[in-house]
């Protein structure tokens, strides 16, 4: 049963392990336990994971003997005796002399370890789950001494010092992160997965291989009295199949950090689920529990909208060579990016979007520099001007007005104008005409919701029954007039030019305006606006009712630039956003 967190095993299954443990390897191997959970909120109401049949080591299919093969061999681990070892240390003393003639009273120290009893190690070795380069080294230090004698006079073969740079802690792992959040009583079987799918569809990490850099270190060696120096290589900052942070993800636990301290203490879900526990137990009322949470927390999230601002993890670069503003990196609307000068100089500040292999945190002077190259122009195509960019959406070519995506998988920095030139002639044979409805040509494409034809500037969606790559006339015609129809019934009146319609809603008349939605006032002669009025009503009157409704809805975006602050490491910008629309009372699931 894959929720349960339970260490506890049925005396049935004891027994079965023991008997196993001693017909395959002997009493002495056997050491019966029963364990108890560290978290006090396990669900003990299940049994651990184990084999249903301790004889049965193994079975038939081979990706699943691997995991059972790992069940089956920690479950008899765990009933087996403890493996001895003998750490020893050996002291070696040097007795040669210093060139003054000094005694060199130095000591050289070797150290190692001899399994006496090997115990549980004879059916599983645990290994890590936190590769790291170290632990080439560990193992190096970890082999098996000779046997030596107090005393005993050893002969000088060969020194070897060998230069070693400190190295951050591994990257978590789904596996290591589980294991920390287990050891930290944050959350349940349940809702580690879900936890990590989270975090990573939401953007604040990403699951990533790094292929690290290689790095020059030094060795030394003392061999017949002489000391030569090598170079040698090493990759360092390789990892595979590790939770990396994306830029979002450092800005927002900064920014949560700094204004949501006690939200984001380690303790603070583990105290809630033992307050939870207390309920389920009588001991507290839910609702005082609630509330204890929810008023102070209600007015940090009210506090933290009217007074900080966003944040964008600024980073400083450099200045730009040419025209000796600075360059910085941070956090934009569309994702991390540099920009060359600020909101307050006089011309109007440039931008770059990051490559998704880029960070904030670790671009340099030089490679921002190279992301602004590419918005200088390749050439001219028929007339217009072909540049290539990094949107939103990924890399792009700008040809005139027109923007055209660069295929996935290709870098944006190897496009010059011939290849631009290609990528066009592509694009332009994708949105040649399929069909004509009233002398206006039919196009067709795939968008975000899927497969679509595009006509007079209204896009149509392909239901399933239609077969995209071979549409016809009769089949443009069909969808054309069903959508015109539809529209007509949905669009009472459009006025073009401020782009404000009325639409037919499911309770009534609405007005639509810049992706917002307001509300009829007054109602005409009898109170309620009837079909006729609205077709006559002028704009004046509906723009009256958008501004009873929002007062800043026809004003005019000004840029405001504020002070900006540096607090816990975060940089913050000037216009000032809400953290939050929404507040989620605790659940318990």
């Amino acid at each position: 049963y894959m929720r349960t967190d339970s260490v506890n095993l049925s005396e049935t299954a004891l027994d079965s392990i023991s008997s196993n443990i001693k017909n395959n390897y002997g009493a002495q191997y056997s050491h019966p336990r029963k364990y108890k959970n560290k978290n006090e909120s396990a669900q003990e109401a299940h049994e651990a994971i184990r084999p249903t049949y301790m004889e049965n080591s193994s079975v038939a299919d081979a990706d699943l003997n691997r995991l059972y093969e790992l069940i089956w061999k920690r479950t008899m681990a765990s009933q087996m005796a403890d493996a001895e070892l003998e750490n020893t240390t050996v002291k070696i003393a040097i007795k040669t002399a210093l060139a003054n003639g000094i005694a060199n009273n130095s000591e050289l120290t070797a150290s190692g370890q001899v399994i006496k009893f090997d115990g549980f190690l004879k059916v599983y070795l645990e290994s890590t789950d936190e590769e790291t380069e170290d632990q080439d080294d560990e193992k190096e230090g970890e082999g098996r001494l000779p046997a030596l004698q107090i005393g005993q006079v050893l002969e000088h073969v060969q020194t070897t010092a060998t230069e070693r740079f400190s190295r951050p802690p591994a990257r978590y792992t789904e596996a290591a992160l589980v294991k920390k959040l287990e050891e930290l009583g944050i959350g349940r079987p349940s809702t580690y997965a879900p936890t990590i799918s989270t975090i990573i569809k939401r953007g604040y990490v990403e699951k990533r291989e790094a292929f690290g850099t290689l790095r020059t270190y030094q060795k030394l060696i003392l061999k017949n009295d002489a000391v030569t120096k090598t170079l040698e290589q090493e990759n360092t900052g390789a990892d595979k199949g590790k939770l990396m942070p994306t830029d979002l993800g450092l800005v927002v636990t900064d920014f949560l950090k700094q204004h949501f301290e006690k939200v984001m203490d380690y303790q603070f879900t583990a105290k809630i689920e033992q307050e939870f526990d207390e309920i389920a137990n009588g001991k507290i009322v839910w609702n005082n529990m609630v509330a204890d949470f929810y008023t102070p927390f209600h007015e940090t999230v009210t506090n933290t909208m009217e007074t900080a601002e966003r944040a964008v993890g600024e980073r400083e670069l450099g200045n730009d060579p040419e025209t000796g503003k600075a360059i910085i990196a941070r956090m934009g609307r569309f994702g991390p990016m540099v920009q060359i000068g600020k909101q307050t100089d006089e011309e109007k500040p440039r931008f770059a979007k990051l490559k998704n292999t880029q960070s904030i945190e670790t671009i340099s002077l030089e490679e921002a520099l190279d992301l602004f190259k590419l918005a200088e122009g390749l050439g001219q195509h028929e007339g217009a001007d072909v540049s290539v960019n990094i949107g939103r959406f990924g890399p792009y070519v700008k040809w005139g007005e027109q923007f055209i995506s660069i295929p996935r998988g290709e870098d944006a920095n190897t496009v010059d104008l011939q290849r631009a030139i290609e990528i066009i002639q592509a694009k332009q044979i994708e949105d040649a005409p399929i069909a004509l409805y009233n002398n206006l040509p039919v196009t067709k494409g795939k968008g975000r919701f899927g497969p679509f034809i595009k006509w007079n500037d209204m896009f149509i969606n392909i239901p399933v029954a239609y077969k995209w790559d071979t549409l016809t006339q009769q089949d443009c015609n069909e969808l054309i007039e069903k959508k015109i129809e539809k529209e007509a019934n949905r669009v009472i009146k459009h006025f073009a030019e401020e782009k404000i319609t009325l639409e037919n809603a499911r309770w009534g008349a609405i007005i639509k305006y810049n992706k917002k939605t307001y509300k009829l006032q007054g109602g005409g002669a009898s109170g309620k606006y009837t079909p006729e009025e609205l077709q006559v009503i002028d704009v004046e009157t509906i723009k009256a009712m958008i501004v009873a409704q929002d007062p800043k809805a026809f004003a005019k975006k000004v840029a405001v630039k504020k002070a900006a602050t540096k607090s816990a490491g975060v940089k913050t910008a000037a216009a000032k956003k809400p953290v939050a629309k929404k507040v989620k009372s605790v659940s318990r699931k």
